[in-house]
């Protein structure tokens, strides 16, 4: 792998070196998760009651499936940290065809249509969002493909090429949900993990002139998807219409100025911002916590982020070049998605329905989520028992020598 290589020129400067060397990066992963998760509990609690008592005659609704979510979503990233990373990699083809036969049956009669999206497919009491389980599953895929394949990728075009084949069928089974954003996010983590893995910047460039042309076409082609850019270049223009949900997220931040209006104070989860709990949250975190609040939540993904970045770069140089994979294209996907919801709230980006990772409402995506951090920290732990191992090894050898000179 050429991970290590293409960032040294950056990362070998003294400084940068002493920085890395000293972080202790799974402590900061799981304390800056844990707090996300507890964040996320109390903002849903705040922002859906309202809601929940005047809909569903329940005011603690919410709350309680997301208590029941995080329970799970522990349990499950319990179950991933004993999970070897040689499974992952040995299921690569599992987990990429259990990838895409969820894909194609959210189409079918199975799925369920919410807000004209059909994202979901119910199983009991819950419903399942496939494009979290197939994001998991298809950066799996990659990274074993990246490993297994990497000569053949980086001598070839027909190497690079077929990876992005598969990404592309099953982004074009994104976009029939529609499900823009987990496209974009997908592929953008895809993308970087191949670049990591050593591809010269020069084969990206027709991917990414047809990836701009499909992503215009897909834009105009879809009026709901020029009047989102419409509202989001100017969202006071149709303020009540277009606009609407852009323009209370706005007032949300307006309104929670430094240090926010407190902690179940929020106006706009009062029926006026729709989705508080979900896609925007982090609208009223900031309206009931103010720019501290959001500046905080904005440094927990960085330390997560960070974190999982330092993980993926030792694991690299301890020689685990599919653990290394796996995890800069886990840390991508986290970082991508929390990126672009807070883009999206804050009106830097047009709106997108994408959760905040371990902070909105919902079970699958924290579900996901928690196994995506389970993943991260077993990355660290292999790479520890790596370590350890060869110390123990080496201080074995040299006590071999030691005794044989002695007789």
């Amino acid at each position: 792998m050429a991970i290590s290589s293409l960032l040294s020129n950056n990362l070998q400067a003294p400084y940068v070196k002493g920085l890395l060397s000293d972080i202790r990066p799974l402590p900061l992963l799981v304390i800056s998760a844990s707090a996300l998760l507890v964040m996320g509990v109390v903002m849903i609690s705040s922002a859906s009651m309202d809601m929940a008592a005047e809909t569903l005659g329940n005011s603690y609704h919410y709350v309680l499936r997301q208590l029941i979510f995080a329970g799970l979503g522990l349990l499950a990233a319990l179950v991933a940290v004993n999970v070897p990373l040689a499974w992952w990699q040995r299921s690569g083809f599992l987990l990429l065809l259990v990838a895409l036969v969820l894909l194609l049956l959210v189409l079918t009669p199975l799925g369920r249509t919410v807000n004209g999206s059909t994202r979901w497919i119910p199983v009991g009491l819950f419903n399942i969002q496939v494009s979290e389980v197939a994001k998991l599953c298809l950066i799996a895929y990659l990274a074993g493909y990246l490993v297994r394949r990497h000569e053949e990728l980086m001598n070839t075009w027909m190497g690079f090429i077929k990876p992005v084949v598969v990404l592309a069928f099953a982004s074009f089974l994104l976009v029939i949900e529609p499900d823009f954003g987990a496209t974009v996010v997908l592929m953008t983590a895809a993308m970087g993990m191949i670049f990591l893995s050593g591809v010269r910047l020069s084969r990206f460039m027709p991917l990414i002139s047809l990836f701009t042309v499909l992503g215009v076409l897909l834009v105009v082609t879809q009026p709901y998807r020029i009047k989102r850019v419409v509202s989001y270049l100017d969202p006071w223009k149709d303020q009540f219409d277009t606009g609407y949900q852009l323009t209370q997220s706005l007032i949300a931040f307006g309104r929670g100025d430094w240090a926010g209006v407190g902690l179940g104070n929020s106006v706009q989860k009062l029926f006026f911002l729709p989705e508080a709990h979900t896609d925007f949250v982090f609208a009223i975190i900031a309206e009931e916590f103010g720019l501290l609040g959001s500046l905080l939540v904005l440094g927990l993904f960085t330390v997560l982020v960070v974190s999982g970045l330092v993980i993926a770069r030792r694991a690299d140089k301890a020689g685990m070049p599919f653990g290394a994979c796996f995890c800069y294209g886990l840390v991508f996907l986290l970082g991508l998605q929390a990126a672009i919801n807070m883009a999206v709230s804050t009106g830097l980006l047009p709106t997108k329905g994408l959760t905040l990772p371990l902070v909105s409402y919902g079970g699958s995506s924290l579900i996901v989520t928690s196994v995506t951090i389970g993943v991260i920290v077993r990355v660290e732990l292999e790479r520890l028992d790596r370590l350890r191992s060869e110390a123990v090894a080496k201080a074995a050898g040299k006590g071999g020598k030691g005794g044989a000179v002695y007789d």
